[in-house]
């Protein structure tokens, strides 16, 4: 189950969102150690107060395994203020069209569900819920910076990242930035690949298309 979360709805997603920001502490602080800011037990940083839009992945049993987070790049986005050597002198992406994802984070069982390509389902679940997004308010792409290990995750998936530049060394992540494509074609193809009957949101469009296996 996936839930979209956007300012006006915060008040009523409160426990929701307590545990997003518990889920990105155990990422990001504690499994990945990352130099992140953290309130007790919740990750929160500077970013949360520009009102962004979140996505949130629940287990069966309604418990927050999976979260990412969505602003627009025409205002502050990590890239343009924390992350700007990753463009190497290129234009700092800024335009309607396009998003920024920051805090993908799942923390799900070793045995959970999988699609394609041994990637848990409920990866796919917030790919395809980041592409519905993106569909819904007619975005070109979501930029984002990543690592190397989630570049290869993607590309696995069916979504790959079309690089802005080299990657490079950011305290213990080899951390790279580019573009991620957002079509009702993606959409389908990670749909089939996840094993999603529909819309993991809502339904911003109607696509229909056959699963068309790539190897590569």
């Amino acid at each position: 189950m996936m839930q979209l979360i956007t300012e006006p709805s915060y008040d009523d997603f409160t426990d929701t969102l307590i545990a997003m920001h518990q889920l990105r502490h155990r990422v990001f602080k504690m499994r990945m150690e990352w130099d992140v800011q953290t309130s007790g037990d919740m990750e929160i940083d500077e970013f949360d107060a520009l009102h962004p839009a979140y996505l949130t992945q629940l287990s069966g049993n309604s418990r927050v395994q999976g979260c990412v987070r969505l602003l627009p790049t025409l205002g502050p986005t990590m890239l343009r203020d924390t992350f700007s050597a990753l463009l190497e002198g290129l234009p700092i992406p800024s335009s309607p069209l396009i998003w920024e994802s920051s805090r993908f984070a799942l923390d799900i069982p070793p045995d959970a569900p999988k699609g394609e390509h041994g990637i848990a389902r409920a990866t796919y679940e917030l790919f395809a819920g980041m592409v519905e997004f993106g569909v819904s308010r007619r975005l070109t792409d979501i930029v984002t910076v990543t690592d190397v290990r989630m570049e290869r995750i993607l590309r696995r998936a069916g979504w790959p990242l079309q690089r802005i530049s080299s990657p490079s060394r950011i305290g213990g992540t080899l951390a790279v930035a580019g573009y991620l494509k957002i079509s009702t074609e993606t959409l389908a193809r990670l749909r089939c690949a996840g094993g999603l009957s529909g819309p993991v949101l809502w339904a911003p469009v109607a696509i229909t298309a056959t699963c068309e296996k790539e190897h590569k």
